[in-house]
């Protein structure tokens, strides 16, 4: 029987190209959760059948037990030393269960994931999903690549080996340790900071090992900046006129930092009126051809010439990389391997109509050998593989696909050499030069020409010659500070400091904009807010550790050592964990300190925000504060009551009105968009339902367990079950939606164009548009135990007969309202559709028996 071979890919569109060059494009495709590629071929001397798949990325994910993501009851200390369980990454995916299904009967394994300790640690998540280890019968392998092309494909084919534990036991520990220490500091720092502060604009303040001594870096430069004092200097610029040539010449002293005495040596070189020549040298000096690219330079170039962010480039790179126009783009290292196929390289360049006859140049005479660069033992330099065009990848991928061709291309030029002609002067005691540049070769700048010389012309000049002085330029200027730190500067930084690895410096520098702590200006420098600035000059405060980038680069040595199996992976993490838990208790003793850069800079609750409705146990007016997280506050109860963090809420439809739980006056949302809902909501109500059997939640993520509350997650009326509360789902629900197991509920304010909206998906109905009024009433369908809804129709547009406007029935049973209506999210809304209103939803136990927690807070991202 022939042997059954499974081979699985990090992406969908890899483990085509696989399969498309191992069968010769003879294969057949079945959809699974991700495709599934079957076909016959050669393993390994003997025929085999092949299933070819992937995973989308990471299979699982590190999170924490259900018992510790309650906010609330979990004490942030005790997560150094809580339990970690690895879930599912996209459960919706099933990816684990496709893996599962697709390996049974196969006898091996070919893991085909991205060659990094990122896709080595995937190898084991797909081993675990499979369940191969179980088994000394089945044979598992590595395929080590580094592009997407045949020839690459079918060498890793050809020398399979065994994947790497060790790897993929590094990227353990480094996310256990991210988990732990990020989420027990950004949990605390969330907490204590967040609705003490009106115009603090962030629902989460975030810490990670990484990111934070990566805005450290920014803050530093802010630092400087703001302390900075300008002082004044004078330069000394003589002009003489020589063979045509006006030249300005530059003095040996550069600048002097006095006015007096600037002036004193100015008056002596117009006393004397003569430049002597009092030496002129030439020099060849040549330019060197650049190495090989890696991650970070590429990183680098892409923000300072293209405009691209790290995100952006990573996200075009990973696209050109699956789509086989270059290697893998994750890489390290500057230096070619001994075995790399410059031809074949070339080869595929030479019909390019942008590079074709500079490749075909190279090819037909000869290139030089690449400069010795730094070998990591991972990656190849990044690398075009195969031919592209401007329209078949469009603007932006173009751009950066460009700069690949053109680096490469560069590093088998000749180094560029030119000739330096410097000329030097005295006059009245001083030293002055000029210097002129002429390139010889070109060489790698004619194809990288932004970074050629500029050239200079001289005149001859012989030593002794004597020119008379034209003008004597007394220059003034102020000394400037540095500018705010450039991406490509910051990426200097983590690169030189190991913050982060060329896999995962992008998502650093992205997270610590998208957290609100710097903004990216022209140029894209990185200028940090209020918030990123008080952070880092709290911790500095505090502890300087927690924002300096020694600690993380120590905590990269040692996960580079359970890479390379000198370090045990347990003892690691323990050992950075117990320093973390320390440094954390000192942190939560010395918040003061913290807390004081914030009351400099941020205005507290009482005086922000603009006053909105009643508390219903003081009976005061509370402020509306729109800043997120948008919250309610309550000035007399020093309460904060979180409201929805989408949408605008107000209070004219609803004033005077209150919650008959709680006395609290509602308030009306409205989402954003022209088919948004529009809901009553009591603030105590959303921040702590009162009734059990509620499972969804209104602004509850869309996957995950929606019973975890997070701030602005909580019951609006319209999943109210109350019985004789005139806005709840009892009182608005007209009918089951069809589309879910929630109900359809009439839109209070939704006047003229009348619409029912499902209280828990999208589906939309509109109602007879153009009513004067349309309310429920407290009759029931004696068919499908809808409730009866009552229409009031305009006079010039009503359809019932003899100018009648008034008219009560069912949506789904009466014939005139049914006609009227119309679906407008949603499959189908017939007559005969589901029963009931859906309104079984549970009744209530007492108010607080709902405890609100944090969303599922993975620090993957953090």
């Amino acid at each position: 029987m022939a042997p059954k071979v499974l081979m699985v890919a990090e992406k969908p569109s890899i483990a085509l190209s696989i399969a498309s060059v191992l069968s010769g494009a003879q294969m057949s495709t079945q959809r699974g959760s991700t495709e599934v590629h079957e076909f016959d071929a050669m393993f390994l001397g003997s025929r085999a059948h092949y299933k070819v798949t992937s995973v989308i990325g990471h299979v699982f994910s590190v999170d924490f037990p259900a018992a510790f993501q309650d906010w609330t009851t979990t004490n942030p200390s005790d997560l150094f030393q809580a339990p970690i369980l690895k879930k599912e990454t996209n459960p919706k995916a099933h990816i684990c269960r496709h893996l599962s299904q697709e390996a049974r009967g196969c006898t091996h394994l070919v893991l085909w994931l991205d060659c990094d300790r990122e896709g080595e640690n995937i190898c084991f998540e797909v081993i675990e999903c499979t369940g191969f280890h179980a088994s000394d019968s089945r044979r598992i392998y590595r395929a080590r690549f580094s592009s997407v092309t045949e020839k690459d494909i079918l060498k890793a084919m050809n020398s399979l080996a065994e994947p790497n534990r060790d790897e993929a036991l590094s990227v353990d520990a480094r996310q256990e340790i991210d988990l732990k220490v990020g989420v027990a500091f950004t949990r605390f720092q969330t907490s204590y900071f967040n609705g003490k502060y009106g115009n603090l604009d962030a629902r989460v303040i975030s810490y990670g090992p990484c990111q934070t001594p990566t805005l450290g870096f920014c803050v530093d430069r802010y630092l400087q900046i703001t302390m900075f004092k300008p002082e004044k200097f004078w330069m000394l610029h003589p002009y003489i006129m020589y063979k045509g040539y006006e030249l300005k010449l530059e003095w040996e002293r550069s600048r002097l930092f006095d006015a007096d005495v600037s002036a004193m040596f100015r008056n002596r070189i117009i006393e004397d009126g003569i430049m002597k020549v009092v030496r002129v040298s030439e020099k060849l000096e040549s330019k060197a051809r650049p190495s090989g690219l890696n991650t970070v330079n590429l990183l680098k170039v892409a923000s300072s010439a293209l405009g691209f962010g790290p995100q952006l480039t990573m996200q075009l790179a990973e696209r050109l990389y699956t789509q086989g126009f270059i290697s893998y783009p994750r890489t390290e290292s500057t230096a070619y391997p001994s075995s790399f196929d410059f031809k074949g390289t070339l080869g595929a360049l030479v019909h390019n109509p942008v590079f074709g006859a500079y490749a075909q140049k190279f090819l037909t005479e000869s290139y030089n050998k690449p400069r010795a660069g730094t070998d990591a033992g991972d990656h190849p330099p990044i690398t075009p593989m195969r031919s592209a065009s401007e329209d078949s990848l469009g603007n932006d991928a173009w751009k950066l696909y460009q700069y690949i061709c053109q680096h490469f291309l560069g590093t088998l030029s000749p180094d560029c050499k030119y000739r330096r002609i410097k000329v030097e002067f005295e006059s009245g005691g001083e030293q002055f030069q000029c210097v002129g540049q002429l390139a010889t070769v070109k060489g790698f700048t004619s194809i990288m020409p932004w970074l050629a010389i500029s050239e200079k012309n001289l005149p001859e000049f012989a030593v002794g010659e004597k020119i008379e002085i034209s003008k004597v330029e007394l220059d003034e200027g102020n000394t400037s500070p540095p500018d705010y730190l450039s991406e490509s500067e910051l990426i200097s930084l983590m690169e030189k400091h190991g913050i982060g690895t060329d896999a995962s410096i992008s998502v650093h520098i992205n997270n610590i904009c998208e957290r609100n702590y710097v903004q990216v200006q022209a140029g894209r420098r990185l200028a940090p807010t209020p918030l990123g600035i008080s952070l880092i000059r709290g911790y500095q405060c505090i502890d300087s550790d927690l924002c300096l980038p020694d600690i993380r680069s120590f905590i990269e040595h040692q996960i580079t050592l359970v890479a390379k199996g000198q370090a045990d992976h347990s003892m690691v993490v323990q050992h950075v964990l117990e320093q973390f838990r320390r440094k954390f208790s000192y942190f939560v003793k010395q918040i003061d300190n913290m807390d004081a850069l914030f009351e400099a800079q941020f205005s507290p609750l009482s005086d922000s925000g603009r006053l909105l409705s009643k508390c219903g146990k003081c009976l005061r007016y509370m402020k509306y504060i729109s800043t997120q997280p948008a919250r309610l506050y309550c000035g007399t109860c020093e309460e904060v009551y979180y409201i929805p963090q989408k949408g605008t809420v107000k209070a004219s439809l609803y004033k005077e009105l209150t919650c008959p739980l709680d006395n609290f006056e509602l308030l009306l949302c409205s989402m954003p968009g022209p088919e948004g809902k529009s809901f009553p909501l009591c603030p105590y109500c959303f921040n702590c339902p009162p009734f059990e059997g509620i499972d969804t939640f209104f602004g509850a993520p869309k996957t995950g367990d929606s019973t975890k509350l997070g701030k602005g997650v909580g019951m609006p009326c319209f999943l109210c079950p109350h019985t004789t509360c005139p806005h709840s789902v009892i009182a608005q629900g007209v009918c089951a939606c069809p589309e879910c197991s929630g109900t359809l509920v009439l839109d209070p304010v939704s006047a003229p164009k009348w619409r029912l909206y499902c209280n828990m998906c999208n589906c939309l109905v509109s109602l007879p548009e153009g009513a004067h009024r349309i309310s429920t009433t407290q009759d029931k369908c004696p068919e499908c135990d809808s409730t009866i809804i009552e229409v009031d129709f305009n006079k010039k547009t009503t359809p019932l007969k003899d100018g009648a406007t008034l008219h009560k029935g069912c949506i789904l049973c009466d014939e005139l309202l049914h006609s009227l209506v119309e679906m407008k999210h949603g499959r189908s809304f017939s007559r005969h559709g589901r029963r009931g209103r859906g309104r079984g939803r549970g009744r209530g136990r007492g108010r607080g028996s709902t405890k609100q927690q944090d969303p599922k807070m993975s620090f993957r991202d953090f």
